[in-house]
């Protein structure tokens, strides 16, 4: 009998398909496990990746960024894609200072705009419209995040959100924490609303990819 299929098990073989990564990358992912830094990992990477080639995004802002781990991904696509910017904006020094570190050593920082702060006032007060919209901020912030998001999102850009399956969490019907509500309104939100496409990708923990109509 074939072994269960699994969360962990599909995430497992997605990322081993994710072709190599640059060693500073790889050395992000090991710091990530031995720390317990959550991250988006190789799979998601990967997916963020291949939608900022496929839109030909230049413009992308990210609320919450972490070291820079997602910011890299996201900053490859836009290079290749002839230049651009992708905001990374965190809530202190220490983490600013090291995505700096790790987004020169793989000489993509050229196209990255680095702000310490408040990621969704960060992004209120930020000019212009940006092409993809990547949402990984504390999840009772996610619903009041969507009407900024939507304002600031070009149409036909990409909204991209992570933790959508909250591992499982969203499944528990006695789960009423704030985080969890919030994961489930705002899927409930954008899902409902002409105003957006939808789909959820079960990669990891749950990407959506919703496109302003």
């Amino acid at each position: 009998m074939p072994k269960a299929l699994t969360i962990d098990r599909v995430t497992e073989y997605l990322d081993a398909l994710v072709p190599r990564r640059p060693s500073e990358l790889q050395r992000m992912e090991r710091v990530a496990k031995k720390t317990k830094f959550p991250i988006i990992g190789p799979a998601v990477g990967q997916l963020c990746y291949l939608l900022t080639r496929l839109t030909g995004a230049h413009r992308v802002f990210e609320l919450g960024s972490g070291f820079g781990y997602s910011t890299a991904w996201f900053a490859r696509g836009v290079k290749e894609n002839g230049g651009g910017v992708v905001h990374h904006v965190v809530w202190d020094d220490d983490l600013s200072a090291r995505a700096r570190k790790h987004l020169a050593a793989l000489q993509l920082d050229d196209v990255v705009r680095y702000a310490v702060g408040e990621a969704v006032d960060a992004l209120r007060a930020a000019d212009g419209e940006f092409d993809i919209i990547f949402n990984d901020i504390d999840k009772h912030q996610y619903p009041g995040s969507l009407p900024v998001i939507a304002s600031k999102l070009r149409r036909g850009g990409l909204l991209i959100t992570d933790n959508l399956l909250w591992s499982g969490r969203i499944f528990d019907t006695a789960d009423r924490s704030r985080d969890t509500q919030g994961v489930r309104k705002l899927t409930t939100l954008v899902a409902n609303s002409s105003d957006w496409t939808v789909s959820i990708v079960p990669v990891r923990d749950g990407v959506l990819v919703a496109r302003r109509n």
